[in-house]
């Protein structure tokens, strides 16, 4: 476990997150977003984050070079009936890997060189990294069964 206050630096960039319990907005580093850690007000558990991550590009960097569990991103618009599809599959991956991989949301509308930067040519478009690289990238509709197995061969295998 960690606590809040003693893990921010100058040199991260957190995700505010609010505590449900008493309403204390949190700062969690990327590095720890997949922890249980506590709250600064109330020091209750803040549980790992359980559902998807819409980031920029500076958070989007920050997260994939310092989370130490897998990443599924899902590159999706507004426009797009199939990204809106796949949207309860992603939330459902966020919920049911939650301290085991985290989930981020890039909206290439609102940002895209994301779409340039990773040759996202057709959305949906899931990609999953680990160690800060790209383990692989696919675009179409995918179930959440399909996004997790991705996480889980992503992630090296403990002994």
């Amino acid at each position: 476990m960690f606590s809040i206050n003693s893990v921010l630096t100058a040199s991260c960039m957190p995700v505010i997150r609010a505590y449900s319990t008493c309403g204390q907005k949190n700062r969690v580093p990327a590095k720890y977003l997949a922890n249980t850690g506590r709250c600064g007000a109330c020091k209750s558990p803040l549980p790992p984050i359980a559902e998807p991550l819409a980031v920029d590009d500076a958070l989007f960097d920050e997260v994939v070079q310092n989370a130490p569990v897998p990443i599924l991103v899902d590159f999706w618009a507004e426009w797009c009936a199939p990204c809106r599809a796949a949207a309860p599959e992603v939330a459902r991956t966020a919920a049911d890997m939650a301290g085991k991989a985290i989930v981020l949301k890039v909206d290439t509308e609102k940002y895209p060189q994301f779409a340039a930067r990773f040759q996202v040519r057709g959305i949906p478009n899931f990609a999953v990294f680990f160690g800060g690289r790209p383990v692989m990238q696919q675009a179409g509709l995918v179930s959440h069964e399909q996004m997790e197995q991705w996480l889980r061969s992503a992630a090296p295998v403990s002994a």
